[in-house]
């Protein structure tokens, strides 16, 4: 009886060293809770917040196993952002990574000690974010999405060197689009070319304010502009059938309609902001000292189609880009 009471402790005692070296081991292995949310849906933000969830795969961090991921989408409507910034807020999340300009105004506006790491965002600065793009200062860090400008301009007048006015179509609340089609403007001016405008606050604006410019312009410039982006196959129907190209702030945009552009990869931004998001959340990085990140990637993508039916003729050099 002595023996078999001795043994009952033992096993007792094994199974108490396995639950406590259980503990041990997950201690060491913190499953982060981090929030993601995406202003709308359309293929650019789509893939930056693809290359942020491949990169925390490629570094062990798959949803469920060492992270859990919050996801969620604003439909491009504000009311929604700010819902979703209060959930991740009370969730408690240990970082929000915040898509565009929007969402991410959004969430700063909820929390000024949940690290947040933003991409998508065209100026941190200029959208009042942070403090500088090198020292942001407090909570917030990320990688912008400005485009090489001056080389799309550039460009459409190597595709279409006729060009006298350049019409610009925007969202007027999208500080982005504001502050990609000003640097535009100031480059045409330089060259003595004439710039008119159409804004627009919603989608449903879109058709109108497209077909009131084709007959005031030569060429047409569209940033990366989150409405317009979801309904580029609505601008290119008007544009194709009014003979005028549109110059695009990035190269989904031509896929899906547009004429040409030179610019950015958001898959790769969307990486370098899941670096920077695990410096943050395995280091202890300080947001408010990792400056603002860019990308020095640069792709060139034309719409064979879209040229053929407008009578541009491709230089020889630029034929490899032709999709």
């Amino acid at each position: 009886m002595k023996t078999l009471k001795r043994f009952t402790l033992l096993a007792v005692i094994l199974c108490l060293a396995f639950c406590l070296a259980g503990c041990g081991e997950k201690a060491d292995a913190p499953l982060y809770k981090i929030g993601i949310m995406q202003l709308m849906e359309h293929d650019a933000l789509n893939l930056a917040q693809q290359g942020f969830v491949d990169k925390l795969a490629e570094r062990g961090y798959t949803n469920g196993d060492k992270v859990v991921l919050l996801i969620e989408n604003g439909q491009g409507d504000m009311n929604n952002l700010s819902t979703i910034a209060d959930k991740f807020v009370s969730e408690q999340v240990d970082l929000a990574f915040t898509i565009a300009t929007p969402s991410t105004q959004a969430m700063a506006s909820k929390t000024s000690t949940i690290p947040i790491v933003a991409t998508a965002v065209t100026s941190f600065s200029e959208s009042g974010l942070v403090a500088s793009d090198e020292q942001p200062g407090g909570n917030i860090t990320g990688t912008s999405d400005m485009n090489p400008i001056t080389d799309q301009i550039d460009l459409m007048l190597r595709l279409c060197p006729d060009v006298k006015t350049v019409g610009f179509l925007y969202t007027s609340a999208e500080d982005n689009s504001v502050l990609q089609c000003q640097i535009a403007k100031d480059y045409l001016e330089t060259l003595g070319i004439a710039t008119v405008e159409r804004t627009i606050t919603n989608t449903n604006d879109i058709q109108q304010a497209t077909t009131a410019i084709v007959s005031e312009c030569d060429a047409i410039y569209i940033p990366t502009d989150n409405n317009f982006a979801s309904a580029i196959p609505t601008v290119n129907d008007i544009t194709i059938t009014a003979g005028i190209p549109v110059i695009c702030g990035e190269a989904l945009q031509v896929k899906n309609g547009g004429t040409a552009t030179v610019g950015i990869t958001y898959y790769g931004i969307g990486q370098a902001a899941a670096e920077m998001a695990l410096d943050i959340l395995e280091n202890g990085a300080d947001p408010a000292t990792m400056p603002i990140q860019g990308s020095s990637e640069k792709e060139y993508c034309i719409n064979g189609a879209a040229c053929e039916a407008l009578g541009i003729e491709i230089p020889a050099d630029l034929q490899e880009f032709v999709i």
